[in-house]
């Protein structure tokens, strides 16, 4: 049974064994941890996935992979498919300890989906995602770069980052048109700076990256005076890539007050 690559579904196969191999050894799987795969697709991550824990959950959009992942497992271990859309899946609800979260997320949904995932951190141990290379840099971007923005701000507010390594498109197929890279995200056991209203931080954050070239000044009218800024400590002359994590909370706690 064969299974064509659906451009609806983002779906890039990896096939590259020595690739499969690094990142097996980066997410170093042991017996023993529940282990949840996202998009297992035609088994590449799967198999020795599988193989080193002995038991792997999946959950998969495609209906007609399903029958093959089936056939394919059925006597590798215990494989449990979870019929689904990732976007709406409850993580939780299937784990029966701490999950180790993996897969190589189709890149048309991989932003929604991570800020999905961020609300199942309770449940979760880490991450490891294949992305677009663009994405990860977002991800892991600190201040003053130029791939500093809102997702990595608010990803920050709930987790570590790392990137891993870089994978180009001859890995996969059908070949993508842009690079990929492998990210590591660990949940903060604290969150690193104290937040009022998370949804009033993201908000904020959005605001101030919706014209990102404007100063801090300028994208906040409305919201905060420029003497209030000041005070906070911050300059009003900065431009939101200048900011870090700390100072926009610092900006969202003085409109949005504990107490509200």
């Amino acid at each position: 049974m064969t299974h064509r690559p659906r451009k609806r579904f983002g779906q890039n196969f990896l096939h590259d064994r020595g690739i499969i191999e690094r990142i097996i050894h980066l997410i170093n799987p042991e017996p023993g941890q529940q282990l949840v795969e996202i998009g297992p697709g035609q088994g590449a991550l799967t198999a020795p996935l599988l193989a080193a824990a002995g038991r792997l959950d999946v959950v998969e959009l495609d209906r007609d992979l399903i029958p093959l992942l089936r056939e394919r497992f059925a006597d590798q271990g215990e494989l449990l498919i979870h019929e689904g859309d990732a976007l709406k899946f409850d993580f939780c609800a299937i784990a029966r300890q701490k999950i180790r979260v993996t897969g190589n997320l189709p890149y048309n949904i991989s932003t929604p989906l991570l800020f999905h995932l961020m609300r199942h951190l309770h449940c979760i141990e880490d991450m490891h995602f294949m992305l677009q290379k663009e994405v990860v840099d977002r991800i892991t971007a600190r201040p003053g770069e130029k791939a500093y923005g809102r997702l990595g701000i608010m990803l920050g507010y709930y987790c570590t980052s790392d990137r891993l390594m870089t994978i180009g498109p001859g890995a996969f197929n059908p070949p993508p048109r842009v690079d990929s890279a492998i990210v590591r995200l660990i949940p903060h056991p604290v969150p690193p700076v104290t937040v009022n209203d998370v949804d009033h931080l993201s908000r904020l954050v959005a605001q101030a990256f919706s014209q990102r070239r404007k100063t801090i000044r300028n994208s906040m009218k409305g919201l905060l005076e420029q003497t209030q800024i000041e005070a906070l400590g911050i300059d009003p002359g900065l431009r939101p890539e200048q900011l870090t994590l700390a100072q926009f909370a610092a900006l969202a706690n003085h409109i949005t007050p504990i107490d509200k």
